[in-house]
């Protein structure tokens, strides 16, 4: 994959040097320098082995190797589609050793989204697992290679590998057997056509090399590539551990997906730091409880949902959840109920991040502040990262006006890959990101969303920000789950609806939902439909999709099955919108034990 212009003012660049926030150093260096000064330090766990920082290493540099025996150069991208195990921070950490890019995308992506990924960056090698929560990747990716001549390789992580395919995990083991009359590589293994130390080496990336490349949800067509490079990475990544208290001594846990990234950076911030890091592929709360009790950890990122599930959990006093420190939130407002929940039940401080893909990490919390002053807030912009709202014209917006939010920094991305259609509306003359999303500084400083600019609802010509009207529904203590969506109306060109989910054993109408909002907020803004759910559609991380969830409203409003009687009844819950999300639903336990156990 061939990099190309980065959207940085040149000035900025200079600048971004002069702080030493871009640097020649990469995740490399770092790898190698954890693997030297403490090599017994347990590094990786999961639910399969546990790997101490000189086995990281020593992994990491065997598979570069052999990524390059392949014949693959920084021109090619890796493609893989790995749950949170072990073998994922390897891969990342063997492309980056080889100098070649690399493009993770989430465990959940099935037929179509793989296809177009694989195809969209030319990947030349895809690794995926034999099989995971009952999925057969294999199987897919082979109804898709013939339509993709660019795949060279395809390497599988599991059991049972049949014939024909790199058996990566058996590999890292050292224990690979040659079925297939496949390669084997290592110095015990291949004498002479051990690639060299010297290659390998010469091979290292620089800051500036194209490190990764990541797709967006999709939530408005098909994904945007975005590019990182080393530099834009380890920036967010050194700005989080700074802000949140990352060091050699913590233990982070990471069960967002690491395919996903925030996921991906939470594994980048353990290496940084030095720490370990401990992998959950599946989260259930009492799962995630245990690892936090069993392996002591310090720090984790969640979305609310996932809060929710464990303070709501019948097993949360069993727990010895004391090791908390730091609890970092983030994807949706975390109602004051959760907060002050957490602050009586678990320990540590809990903290509001505001970031995306395009820009790492902008501003969270801190916890000097008073919680009733920052909830609703993701506290004040980092100093790294320069932010302002801008008006329709362009125009700063003052103190307590929402806005466009557009951040300049050095951990935003260089661009979208071969997208000039995105690129042009996205980056200022100048270098800033327009993000898209909607949002406040108040006059202390502090960061409030109000929504996405494709989501507000303009009904007859005023404006509508559902987060404003959403965050005020999540204080009703009969609902769990609310989102608000702009329905399509001739006379007023949008009517707001309040989608919402009530609290199990707990019953909602229009008057009960309403009739709650009517004191608190301005009466244009009530909502004039509300539907009653069983459940949200949500992202892998736990975030709301408006987009079919609004889809699916639309349909039954067209289909005349209207549900929603506005002004008057209770509401009928509507069927599941989608599967349970992966990191939300009925989860197996994790058992970070041995090396001998199968996962």
């Amino acid at each position: 994959m061939k990099l190309e212009n980065i959207r940085h003012a040149p000035e900025q660049i200079a600048a971004y040097r002069r702080a030493g926030y871009w640097t020649e150093t990469t995740t490399v260096d770092v790898l190698e320098r954890h693997a030297c000064e403490q090599p017994d330090r347990l590094a990786l766990a999961d639910g399969r082995q546990r790997l101490s920082y000189a086995a990281y290493a020593q992994r990491s540099r065997r598979l570069a190797k052999h990524f390059i025996k392949l014949g693959l150069t920084s021109d090619d991208v890796i493609a893989l589609q790995l749950p949170n195990w072990t073998e994922f921070a390897i891969v990342v950490n063997a492309a980056m050793l080889a100098g070649i890019p690399f493009c993770q995308v989430h465990s959940d992506f099935r037929a179509r989204e793989i296809e177009f990924v694989l195809r969209y960056t030319g990947a030349a090698v895809f690794i995926c697992p034999v099989a995971f929560r009952r999925f057969d990747y294999l199987t897919m990716v082979g109804e898709l290679r013939p339509a993709l001549p660019g795949l060279r390789h395809v390497m599988a992580v599991g059991s049972d590998v049949p014939d024909g395919v790199f058996d990566l995990r058996a590999y890292l083991d050292r224990a690979y057997l040659d079925k297939a009359g496949l390669d084997q590589d290592g110095p015990d293994q291949d004498g002479p056509r051990e690639v060299p130390d010297a290659v390998l080496h010469a091979r290292r990336p620089h800051g500036d090399d194209l490190a990764r490349v990541a797709f967006t949800s999709g939530t408005t067509g098909d994904p945007k590539a975005v590019l990182h490079l080393h530099n834009t990475t380890n920036s967010a990544v050194r700005f989080a551990n700074r802000g949140h208290g990352i060091t050699r001594d913590s233990v982070v846990l990471v069960f967002l997906p690491a395919g996903m990234n925030w996921g991906l950076l939470n594994v980048l911030q353990a290496l940084e730091a030095g720490c370990a890091l401990i992998m959950l592929d599946v989260f259930d709360a009492v799962g995630a409880m245990q690892l936090i009790e069993r392996e002591r950890v310090t720090y984790f990122c969640c979305a609310p949902a996932h809060l929710v599930a464990m303070l709501n959990s019948p097993e949360l006093e069993r727990f010895d959840l004391g090791s908390l420190q730091t609890v970092v939130t983030g994807g949706a407002s975390c109602p004051i109920e959760v907060i002050r929940a957490f602050r009586t039940h678990l320990r540590g401080d809990l903290l509001e991040l505001y970031g995306m893909l395009e820009t790492g990490f902008q501003s969270w919390t801190r916890p000097t502040d008073d919680v009733a002053a920052v909830c609703g807030t993701c506290g004040p912009a980092i100093p790294e990262v320069q932010s302002k709202i801008l008006d329709e014209h362009d125009r700063e917006c003052a103190p307590g006006a929402a806005g466009e939010i557009l951040l300049r920094g050095p951990s935003v991305t260089i661009g979208y890959y071969n997208n000039a259609d995105a690129n042009a509306p996205s980056f200022t003359a100048d270098g800033w990101f327009r993000t898209g999303d909607l949002g406040t500084f108040d006059a202390d400083g502090l960061l409030r969303i109000v929504g996405r600019r494709k989501e507000m609802i303009i009904r007859g010509g005023a404006n509508i920000y559902p987060r404003e009207i959403e965050e005020v529904l999540y204080q009703h203590p009969d609902i769990m789950d609310a989102a608000v969506i702009g329905i399509p109306d001739a006379r007023l060109g949008e009517r707001t609806c309040a989608c919402v989910v009530p609290r199990a054993g707990r019953t909602l109408g229009f008057d009960d939902v309403v009739g709650f909002l009517r004191p608190k907020i301005a009466t244009y803004k009530l909502p004039e439909v509300v539907e009653v759910l069983s459940e949200m559609p949500r992202t892998p991380t736990g975030k709301i999709q408006k987009a079919p969830l609004r889809a699916m409203i639309l349909r039954k409003l067209q289909s005349g099955q209207e549900s929603a009687a506005q002004g008057t009844g209770l509401h009928t819950p509507l069927p599941s919108l989608v599967d349970p999300s992966p990191n939300l639903g009925p989860l197996r336990g994790p058992s970070p034990q041995g090396e001998g156990e199968r996962r």
